[in-house]
């Protein structure tokens, strides 16, 4: 009996069947052999920064993870930062060809390989024992450059040696000329290209998470938080059986202070533009001031000697409710014209983001808790996955916006709301 149809007077198509071929099946069921390593599989997974994220939540303590994740006070800056991106809007030019894309930038007379460098961050040996030197074979073997942080728990020495030719900075907080002098020598004698001096850690944040899990200094772990830490025994094996964590450069400090005195002695609140104009004096390689959030801030930083800027909230760990800094990347850039380097960090998560910095302004982006995320997911391996993420989705935001060098990402390809 004929099927009815829904239009009156419009026959049903002929459908022909027939017996498919095994051959026809299998083409068009494939599987994707999985690796037998965890760790590789997990990252095979990965298919976003966000991936990586859920899956060091998997691997890693909760009090390790949350220091990474986690922000000051209420959290609002970090989640502000992430949502300044998700409301920018691209604006892409039509017929224009895009293959073999050309992603390299030049920035301080270097070539990166694209926009993008690996930031400084802190106790980054917690967070998994390969710790700064695996960023820093990551960031040597793609051609980017990274950032060693002054509470960082490997040397500038040994980050040096694991990675003999990365473009290597190292991050400077303003203390006392004495602990400076010494830092900056040795920044000077491993061949670091950069001093990066944070200018937002006048006191350190507050960050509940970690008050509540206990991991502050010194360490006052709840019993809650050791139970986790149990629930993870690789990570407990290696922190156990490698070298013990410590703020790596500042152990000459060790002969006069306690542990948690070292910590309190990183953070100047005399902190002016005094300190700026010694260590300028100093310093005679690139001098990058970070934590910079307006334009007149800017061009303070520049008229005393720093050679460009980095637009930071300090991903919000320090000061809640502060603009998000991609927000300021056009009128800092108006403020300090074309010559001046800027750089921005906080909230990026995507190669899209990556894209949007740039066209804004900024000659490029900094991240860390995405790096973090991959190395607490699967150590060195991990970090390089998350290079992966950010340059494969940076070269398709690229070709999508009808952009086939990073050089002419322009400020005709992203809007901020209202403008």
């Amino acid at each position: 009996m004929p099927r009815k149809t829904r239009l009156p007077g419009v026959s049903p198509v002929p459908v022909t069947r027939r017996r498919p071929r095994w051959s026809e099946v299998r083409q068009n069921i494939q599987f994707r052999s999985a690796s037998v390593n965890p760790t590789q599989r997990r990252l095979d997974n990965a298919l976003t920064i966000d991936d990586l994220r859920k899956a060091a939540r998997r691997t890693t303590p909760l009090s390790v993870f949350d220091y990474v994740d986690g922000a000051a006070e209420s959290e609002v800056t970090a989640d502000r930062n992430v949502q300044a991106f998700r409301d920018l809007t691209f604006h892409p030019d039509a017929l224009h060809p895009v293959a073999d894309p050309e992603l390299e930038v030049e920035v301080f007379g270097r070539r990166w390989a694209l926009p993008l460098g690996f930031g400084a961050t802190g106790y980054t040996r917690m967070m998994h024992h390969h710790g700064e030197a695996a960023v820093a074979r990551v960031a040597q073997a793609v051609g980017i450059p990274y950032g060693l942080s002054t509470v960082g728990n490997t040397t500038v020495e040994d980050v040096r040696a694991a990675a003999p030719e990365v473009d290597l900075w190292f991050q400077l907080y303003p203390t006392s000329q004495e602990i400076n002098a010494e830092l900056i020598r040795r920044a000077q004698n491993a061949g670091c290209s950069t001093i990066v001096l944070t200018c937002d850690t006048a006191v350190s944040g507050k960050r509940f998470r970690d008050d509540r899990n206990g991991l502050t200094i010194p360490p006052t772990l709840r019993p809650a938080t050791i139970v986790d830490m149990a629930r993870h025994p690789s990570w407990w094996v290696n922190k156990l059986t490698t070298e013990q964590v410590s703020f790596a450069s500042l152990k000459f400090l060790e002969s006069k202070y306690k542990f948690n005195e070292i910590a309190d002695r990183v953070f100047d609140s005399n902190l002016s533009l005094d300190s700026l104009d010694w260590i300028r004096e100093q310093w005679k390689g690139q001098l990058l001031v970070k934590g910079i959030l307006s334009a007149e801030g800017a061009a303070e930083a520049v008229e005393h000697g720093a050679d460009g800027v980095v637009l930071s909230n300090h991903g919000g760990r320090q000061l809640d409710r502060t603009p998000a800094p991609i927000t300021l990347v056009p009128q800092v850039r108006k403020a300090l014209g074309d010559q001046v380097p800027i750089l921005v960090d906080s909230g990026i998560r995507n190669g899209q983001d990556i894209a949007a910095a740039r066209a804004l302004g900024a000659d490029a982006a900094l991240v860390g808790r995405a790096y973090l995320y991959g190395i607490m997911a699967g150590g060195q391996d991990g970090v390089a996955r998350a290079y992966e993420i950010l340059s494969t989705e940076y070269r398709r935001a690229m070709q999508l916006l009808g952009v086939r060098r990073s050089i002419d990402l322009a400020a005709r390809h992203v809007s901020l709301p209202d403008t």
